[in-house]
């Protein structure tokens, strides 16, 4: 049952990071006039106030796409459908910038559907995200234009085909020669181009299209927006209380017709800028907000619509203001449940709804302990294993070396250290990489980096050979996705992980990869630093 997520009918979104969801290619053409918008509202200073809220989707545009498909599957229990223009699949980038350059924007790799699929199911068995049952029906609206050489069209096919995987009902408009842009009705760019602002006329009302398909129907839209354009602080919504470090401006904006500020029902929808098309990105401003026509419909169909706001980092992780859909600032859970960007967002849905935001959270993060910390290497089929001894001139040993023995690494963790009395709710994994040869994440093909977890210790607390091939209590309780440089954090562990920690003594984890890597490829990890293991909490 998805009680908050009724349907009625409706009445009277790193160097090369550069490249991502700008436009591509600029092209030096003159813009036809189009309709201005007639009074855009003029934000004015607020906080976000509960409504009555029926319904909840999502909308974007590049990778405001992106992030309105993420929110509706990682979180379909709250959201009822979703509209995405010029991108791709869910988790297509599988947090590595390569596949998102590659196969998410230009078709040079492949963008494994059916590997896409199988993750985004056992990620929802593993209550990494809400159940996927919840997308069977569920109104779905893509849309992808013929010049849209940016993200281009078996990417966007590729999105609807993903969808119909889980039984949702997809309207795609793959017929306009659009280039890479918001379809609006208000765009002050000519239909084909590519350039800014990215809000592209192409005679067609998408708009009408999307909400119709989402809502059921749709009384046309007023002709000058009456209600209020709310700029709310961001930071209040941001986990940790700070919004810049996750690549988010501190001010986001949320539209409220006089009807629904007059307390009738209304839906709300989510709709997510895309790439430089954010109010901080170079004095953008309210553009997309004022341009995306959605103000328009929401004054006769009784919608409340909230615009958070993503901005560029100082630093090449993100210049362009794009949404984390690939992973950066190493947030490798951005795509699913503790998101940073995900989190604040549901945070802004939860305080419209006025529903109870979850309860708060504590942590502790607990460092392997450095005298039981180690690797040890075999054979592929476990014979002849030995302990390593290179753990303190280059760290944990991981893959195939070059003596053709695997390695698999040993971590002791003082779980105790948990206060007593209290419910563990997530847990995860950080490692940092020292070096390594080659990839073996891609020996063989879409190789997994694996967390067995344990109950006290495999055998001796000490690593000892025979660690290499013990029984875990759980295996597979987590896993490390691709990682070339820096940190990288662990999905969380699995519910039946979480139970296996030793809340009186030790937990060991043994990190392994799941299949034997064809020739040498391996890493080694924390070399100068220990592995940490964060535990929240309530």
């Amino acid at each position: 049952m998805r009680p908050f997520r009724p349907l009625r009918p409706r009445g009277p979104r790193r160097l090369t990071a550069l490249l991502l969801f700008a436009a591509a290619t600029l092209f030096p053409v003159a813009t036809p006039a189009a309709a201005a918008p007639a009074a855009a509202p003029v934000p004015v200073p607020g906080t976000l106030q509960p409504y009555t809220i029926d319904a909840v989707h999502s909308s974007g545009v590049s990778s405001g796409g992106y992030m309105a498909t993420q929110l509706h599957v990682a979180y379909s229990g709250t959201f009822s459908g979703s509209a995405a223009f010029a991108s791709g699949p869910y988790n297509c980038a599988q947090n590595t910038l390569n596949l998102a350059l590659y196969a998410c924007m230009d078709t040079m790799q492949n963008l494994q559907l059916a590997q896409l699929e199988q993750t985004t199911r056992d990620w929802s068995a593993q209550g990494l995200v809400d159940p996927v049952a919840n997308l069977a029906g569920d109104p779905v609206y893509v849309f992808s234009g013929s010049n849209d050489t940016t993200v281009k069209r078996p990417v966007a096919d590729a999105l609807a085909d993903y969808y119909g995987r889980f039984g949702a009902r997809v309207q795609y408009n793959r017929s306009t020669a659009a280039g890479h842009a918001w379809i609006s009705p208000l765009g002050p760019n000519s239909c084909t181009v590519t350039q800014s602002p990215w809000i592209n006329n192409c005679g067609v009302d998408a708009e009408r299209e999307l909400l119709g398909h989402l809502l059921g129907s749709v009384a046309a839209p007023s002709s000058s927006p009456g209600g209020s354009l709310i700029q709310f602080d961001q930071n209040a919504y941001a986990p940790g209380g700070a919004a810049a470090p996750l690549s988010l401006d501190d001010k986001g904006f949320v539209y409220v017709p006089t009807s629904c500020a007059g307390g009738a029902s209304c839906s709300l929808m989510v709709a997510l800028h895309g790439c430089k098309q954010g109010y901080g990105y170079q004095g953008f401003g309210t553009r997309f907000i004022d341009n995306a026509y959605l103000n328009e419909y929401a004054d006769t169909n009784d919608m409340i619509v909230l615009y958070p706001q993503a901005v560029p980092t100082a630093t090449l992780d993100n210049p362009n203001g794009c949404w984390n859909w690939w992973g950066y600032l190493g947030d490798s859970s951005y795509a699913r449940h503790g998101g940073k960007q995900i989190e604040a967002i549901m945070g802004m849905v939860r305080a419209l709804r006025g529903t109870t935001p979850p309860p708060v959270t504590d942590r502790v993060t607990l460092s392997s302990v450095d005298a039981q910390d180690g690797y040890v290497k075999a054979a592929a089929d476990g014979s002849a294993p030995v302990v390593g001894t290179l753990e303190d001139s280059s760290g944990l040993a991981l893959g195939r070396g070059t003596d053709g023995k695997l390695n698999r690494a040993l971590l002791s963790f003082d779980t105790s250290k948990i206060p007593a009395g209290k419910e563990i709710t997530r847990a995860y994994l950080t490692v940092n990489r020292s070096s390594g040869s080659g990839d073996p994440w891609a020996s063989p093909a879409s190789n997994k980096l694996l967390a067995d977890v344990t109950t006290g210790c495999f055998g001796a607390c000490a690593v000892e050979a025979s660690d290499w091939s013990a029984a875990a209590t759980v295996a597979g309780g987590a896993q490390i996705a691709s990682f070339s440089s820096g940190s990288a954090s662990s999905t969380d562990l699995s519910p039946t992980a979480l139970s296996a920690l030793d809340r009186a003594g030790t937990t060991q984890v043994r990190l392994r990869f799941e299949s034997a890597q064809a020739s040498t490829a391996y890493l080694f990890v924390n070399q100068s630093t220990p592995v940490t293991l964060t535990v929240e909490y309530r």
